[in-house]
């Protein structure tokens, strides 16, 4: 990566971590109701492998912890903050909230509350890919406990056999919900599990976005050519609870401490400034202007959007609905 993609790497980041405060903020406001569960800690993760894919033409998808990825596709922030809101001019219309964004149009096929529930789908799209003859991939983020469920398995096993093009991402952060990996998988490293289903696999440090990067550009090059899945591991730290009703007493504060001293953003900033690529009040200057676009821009336009209309409670749900379904459509 050059300087200019540095930068603009580092910028995006520091607009994921905003973005999510203010979310948090939002959510203590009561202007978000539901589910809510937040990134920050695990940036690099996200960016350092998209950078490396076709953000917007790969299909993505992920679990419930979604709002970056739905932003490092193509999809408008403002968009995703209005979802949240439950507002008619998110990108699920209202409908999903946090757990569900979804941009069709941007190939970020979901956020699934459903623990293990995209590894199959990601799959299915691979699947579809390869029989369409395109060049296109399919990439899956979940958590490191996810890896405990039965479809991860099955999706591997079937990804391995037909040879399909998907690169499956385990953002290890350590913890399922409170439960520390070494209590719930009898194997931690959780790249080491892909053997099982001859799936080369790689573990790397999330918190460094070049490291990430090199790897993402590894495992996409390899998924990409037709040579079958790939599984990457990387060890990140969420700096928030699990979700907003964690207290988050299940961690040490000398953990939490060793972690935020390997902040993502601080190590390419630092590294930037050591560089001479940047200066201290240059990104003070970054930062300010990502203020202000969450503040005058993306905040109020969740504010200002409509809410859905009760008259349309049942659409997007019932069959009859779907003119596919019912050849309304050509």
């Amino acid at each position: 990566m050059n300087t200019a993609d540095k930068t603009r790497l580092l910028r995006e980041m520091l607009f994921a971590r905003r973005f999510e405060e203010r979310c948090y903020e939002a959510y203590v406001e009561r202007k978000i109701g539901g589910f809510l569960h937040l990134y920050p800690g695990q940036e690099a993760c996200c960016h350092g492998v998209l950078e490396a894919a076709r953000p917007g033409r790969d299909y993505v998808i992920t679990g419930y912890r979604d709002h970056i990825h739905a932003i490092k596709c193509g999809t408008d922030p403002r968009a995703v903050m209005a979802e949240l809101f439950g507002k008619e001019s998110g990108c699920s219309r209202g409908r999903g909230g946090s757990m569900h964004i979804f941009d069709v149009a941007h190939r970020f096929m979901g956020g699934y509350a459903l623990v293990g529930g995209p590894f199959p789908l990601a799959a299915g799209m691979a699947k579809a890919i390869k029989l369409k003859g395109d060049d296109d991939i399919a990439i899956c983020f979940l958590g490191d406990a996810a890896n405990n469920q039965g479809a991860f398995h099955e999706a591997l096993n079937m990804a391995s056999l037909w040879r399909l093009p998907v690169l499956y991402v385990t953002e290890n952060n350590l913890y399922g919900i409170g439960t520390h990996i070494e209590r719930s998988s009898a194997v931690t490293e959780q790249y080491r599990r892909a053997a099982a289903y001859a799936i080369p696999a790689k573990q790397v440090d999330g918190q460094d976005i070049e490291l990430v990067y090199a790897a993402a550009q590894e495992a996409v090059g390899h998924v990409r050519a037709g040579k079958g899945p790939y599984l990457l591991e990387l060890m990140t730290y969420r700096y928030r609870g699990h979700s907003m009703s964690d207290s988050n007493a299940y961690r040490s504060k000398e953990e939490e401490q060793a972690w935020g001293r390997r902040d993502p953003i601080t190590i390419l900033r630092d590294r930037l400034i050591a560089a001479g690529e940047l200066t201290a009040e240059g990104y003070q200057a970054l930062e300010r202007a990502i203020i202000e676009e969450i503040e005058n821009e993306i905040i109020p336009f969740a504010e200002e959007a409509p809410q859905p209309d009760p008259v349309e409670l049942e659409r997007y749900v019932l069959a009859e609905n779907d003119p596919w379904v019912m050849g309304g459509a050509s």
